[in-house]
Order: C-alpha cells, then structure tokens, then sequence
C-alpha cells in the first residue's frame, strides 16, 4: 500500500481545485423537482372528465314550426333579417356536443349545402338548428 501513495506523492500535499463555477440555485433545485412519467396523462383525465350534451329530438310540433319559420326566413330573405338561432354543434373529439345559440344577419338560406349563411360567412346546417327566433316572427 505504501507503493500506493508514492506515486501520487506529488499531489497528495495539493489543495483540491475550486470549482469552475457553482450551479444556480434554481438549477440546482430542479434537479429534485418532481419526475412526470406519464406526460400528457393529465390532458387524457380532463379530456374524458369533460361532458358533453346529447343530441336532443324535436318533437313532431316543434319540428312543424321551425319548418315554418324557415320558410318564413327563406321568403324574406332579402330584408336581411337579425335572428338567433340556436344549434347543436357536434364535438370533434368525443361522442356528443353541445347546444350553442349564435345571433347575426341572415345572407341566405344555402339550399345545395343545407345551411343557414350569415353575412359575417357563419354557415349552420339546417339539420342541426334547434330554435330560431326573432322579430321576424313576431306577429305584427
């Protein structure tokens, strides 16, 4: 063992280096942050966790009457009319959706597409309208 040290009998004596430089405090502490294993699985739980609506059907009444307020729209389309008009918007992710109402000037009634177009560009389909309202359809 003594044939040990004689070889490192030139350094033995020496002080230790100083280091180059100390981490930052910051650094150092992210050093024992905590470790996320599965990322991306808190996304996955909020996303299943959020609910969504299902699509409701109208009655045989409610269906007749939003068949006459849009052909009453369609015959004064023209005028321009302000309505508001509520919708089911499908979600893209999961099953289901939700029923958002959307208020504006009506363009026109797009007859090949099957949708309501708003003078902002707005296109709903008809097929998902649940209620339309406005002054339109007030009785003077």
């Amino acid at each position: 063992m003594h044939n040990d040290i004689g070889q490192y009998s030139d350094i033995i004596r020496l002080e230790p280096p100083e280091p180059r430089r100390r981490m930052p405090r910051l650094d150092r502490a992210a050093q024992f942050s905590p470790f996320a294993a599965l990322t991306g699985y808190d996304e996955v739980l909020a996303e299943t966790a959020r609910l969504t609506d299902e699509r409701a059907e109208l009655s045989d009444e409610d269906a007749a009457l939003l068949n006459e307020r849009l052909a009453l729209l369609s015959e004064n389309v023209g005028k321009r009319p302000e309505v508001s008009v509520t919708f089911f918007l499908p979600d893209k992710r999961k099953e289901g959706g939700e029923y958002v109402t959307a208020n504006g000037t009506v363009k026109r009634i797009d007859m090949a597409e099957m949708t309501l177009v708003f003078t902002d560009g707005r296109r709903i389909p008809i097929a998902d309208i649940y209620r339309i309202g406005g002054e339109i359809f007030q009785a003077p």
